[in-house]
C-alpha cells in the first residue's frame, strides 16, 4: 500500500530512472575496480650495448684465429697451440658478454646470471693464464733455444694448458656451486653475484701472474743483451739476423706488457677498493678496458704473425705473397 502511495518527484519515467541506477552502479563498482596499469617500458643501459658489441667484436676475430689453428695441421707448435688457447678463451669471453647481455634483458633468473658469471670469469681466466703461458714459451724458445723444439717442449706445453684451463674452470664454477652473493647483497663486489672475497682472489692471482710475466719479461731482455754482447765480439752475419729475430720477439711482448696493464690493472685495482655500494658506472668505466684486451690479442698474436698470415692468405684468396712465402718462422716470432 505504501509503495503505490510513493510519488516520482522528478517528474520522469520510471524505466528511464531504473536504467540511470543501473549505470550509476556499475560506474561504482567499476570505480573500485583495480586498474590495470602499462607495463613499464625495458631500458637497455648504453654501457651495455657498448659491453654486448665489444663482446661481438671479439667473438668474431677470435673466431676466425680458432678456425685457422685448427683446420691448418701445419700449426700444431707449441707456440701455435698457445695462441689457440688465447683465441679460444678469448672467443668465450665475447660469447659471454654477449649472452650476458640477452639473459639481463630477456631471460632473467639466479641461474641464468650464476652460468653467464661463471663463463665470463672461466673465459677471462683462462685468457690471462695463456698470456702468460705464451710468456714462459718466449723465455723458454730463447733460454732453451737448441732443445726447444724437442718432445719435452710440446709435452710442457699441453701439461700448461691442462693446468691453465683446469684452473679457470675450477674459478668459473665458485658462483655456480654456492659461491655467491644472491642470498646477502651486503657480500657482493662491484660485479654481482661475485663475492667481494671472490673478486680479491682473482684481483691478487692476476697482480701475481702480471709480477711473474714483469719478472720473465726481464730476464728475455737480459738474455737479449748478453746476445747482442755476443754478436757485438763476433760480427757474424747469421747471428745478426737472429738478433733481429730476437729482438722482434721482445719488442712484441713489451708491446704485450703495457697493453696487458693498461687493460686490466684499472679494473683489478678497482675491484680490490670498492664493493657493491659504488656507483656501477665506475664498475663498467673499468671493466670495457679489460675486455678491450681480448680485441687486441689477435692482433697482436696471430695476424702479425707470418704462418697465421699464410693460413689466412690461402683460406681468402688460394695463394701466398712472395713476401711471406720467402721468410722462415723462427721460435722467437710471436
Amino acid at each position: 500500500m505504501n509503495e503505490d502511495l510513493k510519488v516520482n518527484v522528478s517528474g520522469l519515467p520510471r524505466e528511464y530512472l531504473d536504467a540511470a541506477a543501473a549505470e550509476n552502479i556499475s560506474a561504482a563498482a567499476s570505480s573500485k575496480a583495480p586498474v590495470a596499469e602499462p607495463e613499464p617500458e625495458l631500458v637497455v643501459n648504453p654501457w651495455d650495448i657498448v659491453l654486448c658489441t665489444s663482446g661481438t667484436l671479439i667473438s668474431c676475430e677470435n673466431a676466425v684465429v680458432v678456425l685457422i689453428i685448427f683446420h691448418n695441421p701445419s700449426l700444431r707448435a707449441p707456440m701455435f697451440l698457445l695462441i689457440g688457447s688465447l683465441a679460444l678463451a678469448d672467443l668465450l669471453a665475447g660469447v659471454g658478454l654477449i649472452i650476458n647481455f640477452v639473459f639481463a634483458y630477456l631471460l632473467q633468473s639466479e641461474a641464468t646470471k650464476l652460468v653467464t658469471i661463471g663463463l665470463i670469469v672461466a673465459s677471462f681466466s683462462a685468457s690471462v693464464c695463456s698470456l702468460l703461458a705464451i710468456t714462459v714459451d718466449r723465455y723458454l724458445s730463447l733460454y732453451y733455444a737448441l732443445t726447444y723444439h724437442s718432445e719435452r717442449t710440446v709435452t710442457f706445453t699441453y701439461v700448461m694448458l691442462v693446468m691453465l684451463w683446469g684452473t679457470s674452470i675450477c674459478l668459473g664454477l665458485l658462483p655456480v656451486l654456492g659461491w655467491n652473493c644472491l642470498r646477502d647483497e651486503s657480500t657482493c663486489s662491484v660485479v654481482r653475484p661475485l663475492t667481494k672475497n671472490n673478486a680479491a682472489i682473482l684481483s691478487v692471482s692476476f697482480l701475481f701472474m702480471f709480477a711473474l710475466m714483469l719478472q720473465l719479461y726481464i730476464q728475455i731482455c737480459k738474455i737479449v743483451m748478453r746476445h747482442a754482447h755476443q754478436i757485438a765480439l763476433q760480427h757474424h752475419f747469421l747471428a745478426t739476423s737472429h738478433y733481429v729475430t730476437t729482438r722482434k720477439g721482445v719488442s712484441t711482448l713489451a708491446l704485450i706488457m703495457g697493453t696487458f696493464a693498461a687493460c686490466w690493472m684499472p679494473f683489478t685495482l678497482y675491484s680490490l677498493i670498492a664493493d657493491y655500494t659504488y656507483p656501477s658506472i665506475y664498475t663498467y668505466a673499468t671493466l670495457l678496458p679489460a675486455t678491450y684486451n681480448s680485441i687486441i690479442n689477435p692482433v697482436i698474436y696471430a695476424f702479425r704473425n707470418q704462418e697465421i698470415q699464410k693460413a689466412l692468405c690461402l683460406v681468402c684468396c688460394g695463394c701466398v705473397p712472395p713476401s711471406l712465402s720467402q721468410r722462415a718462422r723462427s721460435p722467437s716470432d710471436v
